[in-house]
């Protein structure tokens, strides 16, 4: 893939070599980010987990302090009190059985979080196979199928961020904007790794963080000792 000279520029500062620290790893990405949009800076981080065993799989979702930068679009499946509740907490879409044919047939997912009350999973369930891929489907370890939608939107619309294992054993979440500034970006980062380090499986024999990297969207990806970021 050929890149542009800024991006050359920006690559030059950076060692591939080296494991930096993550306070000077972010600050590396931020100013690497020179596309012409606000780019988004993500942490990529390789794990020692077999996901393929149901007591080394990794799910969950923690807020960030000073949020993504992305307005989230919230889908709400609840019904009677439950759906009045969902839209005075700012849902962008609350419903139920009429939202199945919508995403079956008509292909509507202009959403980015869908939460759903406990009584509605199975209304929910015959929309697996197009909402599972794509990581939408509830999760009560991600907060989303919960009675309490009030708190749950308003942790998502906060920030929320959920992190999972990829069939590649790699977690990969959104801790920002590169118009950040460094310390929220840094804030950010620590509070996931915070929830990431907390996360790990107990059944988990050997080195838990293979590797972690910061990177904005178009640029490239900077390495972070994963020893600086392991916690007892």
């Amino acid at each position: 893939m050929k890149h542009g000279k800024k991006y050359a520029e920006a690559a030059k500062a950076i060692d591939r070599s080296n494991l930096y620290d993550p306070a000077e790893a972010i600050s590396l990405a931020k100013k690497a980010a020179v596309a012409k949009f606000d780019e988004t800076i993500e942490v990529h981080i390789r794990t020692g987990c077999d996901g393929r065993h149901a007591d080394q799989q990794i799910r969950g979702a923690v807020v960030l302090p000073h949020g993504t930068g992305k307005t989230v679009r919230v889908l709400v499946f609840a019904k009677g009190a439950k759906a009045e509740e969902a839209k005075a907490a700012g849902a962008d879409y609350v419903g139920d059985m009429d939202l199945v044919p919508k995403i079956q047939n008509e292909g509507w997912l202009d959403f980015d979080v869908v939460v759903a009350t406990p009584d509605m999973m199975g209304v929910v369930g015959r929309l697996g196979r197009i909402l599972g891929p794509k990581g939408l489907m509830p999760n009560p370890k991600a907060g989303t199928v919960t009675m309490d939608v009030t708190k749950a939107i308003n942790d998502i619309k906060a920030g929320k961020v959920e992190y999972r294992l990829d069939k590649a054993n790699i977690i990969h979440v959104v801790i920002g904007k590169a118009s950040f500034t460094e310390e929220q970006l840094n804030d950010n980062f620590q509070t996931l790794m915070t929830a990431i380090n907390k996360a790990r499986p107990s059944a988990l024999k050997g080195q838990y963080l293979k590797s972690v990297s910061v990177a904005s969207t178009m640029g490239p990806g900077v390495k972070i000792n994963p020893r600086k970021v392991t916690t007892a």
